[in-house]
């Protein structure tokens, strides 16, 4: 055999080990960014405490940061350590980044009352910055976009500008396109591969508010799934529905390739991928269009808070007898059955001078002076000789936030009684005092309530209570040591599932498939081979500048009403959309393959001209 391996012994080539090693790398590394990314909004509202809109621009500006470093990662693999080297030491950075962020988030560094709640928020804020920067910055050596600085090749003096303004006088002939003016220096291959990979940049000029729109669903859309029932049988998390997506991703992609386009091309139509992406952009516009309906339906459940020159009072009869409870000068009046709780009435407060509270026999009047702008909480309850009542001014307002309830105590025990929830304690209670709110961090576990007086010691396991409600508990009676309570709902459950978030991610997801996995195989068949990374490059700058609009339109934005800013979004992708149709409609597919060969070809008839031309000069040279 001479040394050969033969066909039938020579052993299968094995999938290369260095390759299994990149995609678990890369597998790992997508993993870990999207976890972070996904928790980061709730992270920063309900840990660090910070605003909504801060909370989002944080998000978004993480994000932009995550997308402009693979260019640093990139300079830094082409000009200094290598690929290796860089993804090696920028994986020490990204993994300190996660401990670092991971400590920031641990209560106890500086919770030194143990109530629970960090003491020292600076010190979170600090450790949480310091860690998503360095994610960011190792995250830009992870990517698989080392090679994005393929573009190094150009110098300063490359891409032809300075030579067409020095020739533009009639003494030099015109060129077809201004990088021919760098033919005098470059050879033709490399001035029609610029060109290749030039025409597929410039349609990259509208694409950055497709990513605007794209990378809301970490933000925006988790916010909105705060304000939603996650109640599936089991409860799940605002940050958990975006694993709705990567399901749909399974799904659309095999019911793309195999059902959709064969049967679009069995039709004859000519979907090409450039007319793939402007559906893909539609489709992302329809997706916010989505999402602000689901946000007019959520805003219908929030309750309204009293506007200027109005008062609310919410009236509850701890009584065992039906109430009446009468407005002056004759307003309006409302029954309120035994134990049990109304909503809030709105008033006009210059108008409210006094009520009457009027139970079987007995009546008492409140006269009223209370302020515009606010919310006030009237429990009542009859006695054998009168009717004991008691106002309390009431300062929550708004929902929550997620994860969370809102909670407090009402005594309606004959003696005073020291409330304990857990280890949250609410102090003494008067009998019909009522307690302030406190947060309860996980109300979707039971908790043991406990109330003790000079002559008892009763304890009740607490209901599953929902998220995102204020409650107030009544002590109604102790017997046998087992409390009786009564749950009221100062503020409401959200009543909008999360499954109406659905159809949402399912219009996003099929236009990520359209938009996204089109653009990049459209890209890739349209650029010379040696150049494909500066499109990798350009394709992550279009991610991160989506990022940074999100930024400035949310920061210039008047708007209050969240569902006013997704039509926005939608009308502003529709738009772009509109002008990407028109691009696309002017560009001409081309087959960078061919056009190599072509010049390969060329320049092997001129080497064989030139070696022919040598060869003569040999002979000739050789005669004389």
């Amino acid at each position: 055999m001479g040394g050969r391996i033969s066909r039938q012994s020579r052993p299968r080539s094995r999938f290369p080990l260095g390759a299994t090693f990149i995609i678990n790398s890369d597998f790992f590394e997508r993993f870990s960014f999207f976890v972070t990314a996904g928790a980061l909004i709730i992270y920063c509202i309900n840990f660090l405490r910070w605003d909504v809109r801060v909370t989002a621009a944080i998000y978004h500006t993480f994000v932009a940061l995550c997308y402009l470093t693979p260019i640093l990662g990139a300079i830094i693999a082409d000009s200094w350590l290598g690929k290796f080297k860089t993804i090696l030491y920028l994986s020490i950075v990204y993994i300190t980044g996660q401990a670092v962020l991971t400590v920031s988030s641990i209560n106890d560094l500086t919770d030194h009352n143990q109530d629970g709640s960090p003491d020292n928020v600076a010190v979170h804020t600090a450790l949480s910055m310091v860690g998503l920067i360095l994610i960011a910055f190792g995250t830009g050596g992870i990517k698989p976009c080392v090679s994005a600085f393929g573009a190094d090749q150009f110098e300063d003096d490359q891409f032809a500008i300075k030579n067409r303004f020095r020739h533009r006088s009639k003494e030099f002939p015109k060129r077809k396109h201004w990088l021919d003016w760098a033919s005098d220096k470059y050879d033709k291959r490399l001035i029609a591969q610029i060109k290749m990979v030039l025409r597929v940049l410039f349609l990259y000029i509208p694409l950055p508010m497709f990513w605007a729109v794209f990378d809301q669903q970490g933000s925006r859309w988790t916010l909105q799934a705060t304000a939603m029932n996650g109640d599936f049988g089991f409860q799940i998390q605002p940050e958990q529905m975006q694993i709705v997506k990567p399901i749909l991703i399974f799904i659309i992609i095999p019911v793309a390739d195999y059902l959709v386009y064969p049967l679009i091309k069995k039709c004859k139509l000519n979907f090409t991928p450039l007319k793939k992406m402007t559906v893909g952009m539609f489709l992302g516009s329809m997706a916010f269009v989505a999402a602000a309906l689901v946000q007019v339906q959520i805003d219908k459940t929030y309750q309204v808070s009293p506007a200027a020159g109005q008062t609310q009072i919410k009236l509850i009869n701890l009584g065992a007898v039906p109430a009446t409870v009468r407005f002056q000068p004759q307003l309006q009046s409302v029954e309120v059955a035994p134990n049990e709780a109304t909503g809030y009435l709105t008033f006009e407060t210059s108008k409210l001078q006094s009520l009457d509270i009027i139970s079987a026999t007995l009546n008492k009047t409140e006269h009223l002076e209370l302020l515009e702008r606010q919310r006030f909480t009237l429990a009542f309850k009859q006695r054998p000789t009168d009717i004991s009542s008691t106002w309390v001014e009431d300062n929550i307002t708004s929902k929550p936030a997620n994860r969370e309830s809102l909670v407090r105590f009402i005594n309606n025990l004959p003696l005073t009684a020291n409330v304990v929830m857990d280890n949250i304690r609410f102090g003494k209670l008067y009998p019909l005092s009522v307690s302030n709110y406190s947060i309860l961090p996980n109300p979707s576990w039971p908790y043991i309530i406990s109330a003790s007086t000079a002559l008892t010691y009763c304890v009740v396991s607490s209901k599953i209570l929902e998220y995102g409600v204020a409650y107030t508990i009544s002590l109604d009676d102790c017997f046998a040591s087992i409390l009786k309570v009564t749950y009221f709902e100062d503020i409401l459950p959200s009543k909008v599932h999360m499954a109406w978030q659905i159809p949402q991610y399912f219009l996003l997801t099929c236009a990520e498939v359209l938009f996204s996995v089109t653009g990049l195989e459209f890209s890739y068949s349209q650029a010379p081979s040696n150049m494909k990374s500066v499109l990798q490059a350009g394709w992550l700058l279009t991610v991160a500048v989506g990022n940074i609009i999100v930024l400035i339109v949310a920061g210039v934005s008047a708007i209050q009403q969240q569902w006013a800013e997704y039509v926005l979004f939608a009308a502003l992708l529709l738009v772009v959309c509109i002008i990407f149709a028109i691009m696309a409609s002017f560009y001409t597919y081309i087959d960078p393959n061919e056009i190599e060969a072509q010049f390969s070809k060329e320049e092997k008839e001129e080497d064989k001209k030139d070696q022919d031309t040598n060869e003569k000069e040999a002979e000739a040279h050789s005669q004389l």
